[in-house]
């Protein structure tokens, strides 16, 4: 595995990251288990979670999963770079929810307690609270640094001048800032290239991309559509709005002699800012295929025929003006 660097941290991590939103309402504790553990002998070390994640309002479900298998010992919290997130509500009540002082205080306590270990690695804004300034959201990340809780904080779901203010007020009190930002991005969703992404680089921060096959449009879906395999109603009418594009795609990944789901990854990992696509495997074959996309180096012409086929955008204002 070669290992990259978050943004400008020095935190090495791999370039695929292991998503977890499947542990619980699709996978078994014992399958996400055995997930987890084919990941680190894989190389994989970078794992995300979110409080909300099994949702099921407060119960945390993904993350007592996580700290399950933590318990079990065998190195596996000190080889894993943990990413978890807040905002989403956790409860009925007004304050178990947003980035507030006082939740993110509690939540990250919560978290910890759920995830049975006494750090977490990233400590992610899981969006954008736009009722809390960025002084009380920093002076509350400060804390828990200090405390010992928390190593870096990351940004997901920001516009670009959301990072630009979150950048700037940390920077007044003389702190690093956020250190990555968990974006929608695929070859099928491309508007963070207006902002976000310039944004990242300028600030040096490490995108993660959630998504990164468009909910599985860009994962073959025609060749397993032509196999038998159901697919959902959301997700028929998705590839009717997108048919003509996906068809062209998978001939394109024909034509390349690989797989549509590596294709999509591996153009993830050629984008500028980009360290880390988030995977979201149900099952040990899935994730042990994934890695196929570590091997496929997309060349200019490949590049560019991609961009053509999923037409993107220029970094503002040059997309739309002079």
């Amino acid at each position: 595995m070669d290992y990259v660097k978050l943004g400008r941290s020095g935190l090495r991590v791999s370039p695929l990251c292991l998503g977890t939103m499947n542990f619980g309402p699709y996978t078994s504790d014992d399958d996400s288990y055995a997930i987890m553990d084919r990941a680190l002998e894989l190389g994989i070390n970078f794992f995300d979670t979110a409080n909300v994640y099994g949702w099921k309002l407060g119960e945390g479900i993904t993350e007592n999963i996580i700290g399950r298998w933590f318990a079990k010992g065998g190195g596996r919290r000190e080889k894993t770079v943990l990413a978890t997130k807040l905002n989403g509500a956790m409860s009925e009540w007004p304050n178990d929810a947003k980035l507030s002082a006082l939740n993110i205080r509690r939540a990250c306590d919560a978290s910890l307690k759920r995830l049975q270990t006494d750090y977490i690695d990233i400590y992610q804004a899981h969006h954008v609270d736009r009722d809390t300034p960025y002084d009380e959201f920093w002076e509350a990340m400060d804390v828990l640094r200090q405390q010992g809780k928390i190593v870096y904080v990351g940004s997901s779901n920001f516009a670009g001048w959301h990072i630009a203010k979150a950048q700037e007020a940390a920077e007044k009190r003389g702190m690093f800032g956020l250190t990555s930002e968990q974006s929608h991005y695929n070859l099928l969703t491309r508007t963070v290239e207006l902002e976000v992404l310039p944004a990242c680089q300028d600030y040096g921060l490490g995108v993660i991309p959630w998504s990164p096959l468009a909910g599985g449009l860009l994962g073959g879906i025609l060749r397993k559509l032509d196999k038998g395999r159901s697919a959902n109603d959301r997700m028929v009418t998705e590839l009717e709005k997108h048919r003509d594009k996906i068809e062209q795609y998978e001939k394109f990944c024909d034509e390349l002699g690989e797989d549509p789901a590596h294709v999509g990854l591996a153009w993830l990992l050629a984008q500028p800012a980009v360290t880390a696509p988030i995977i979201g495997p149900r099952t040990l074959e899935q994730l042990e295929g994934t890695m196929r996309t570590l091997e496929i180096e997309l060349d200019e012409q490949a590049l560019a025929r991609l961009d053509e086929i999923f037409p993107g955008h220029r970094p503002a204002p040059e997309d739309y003006a002079w």
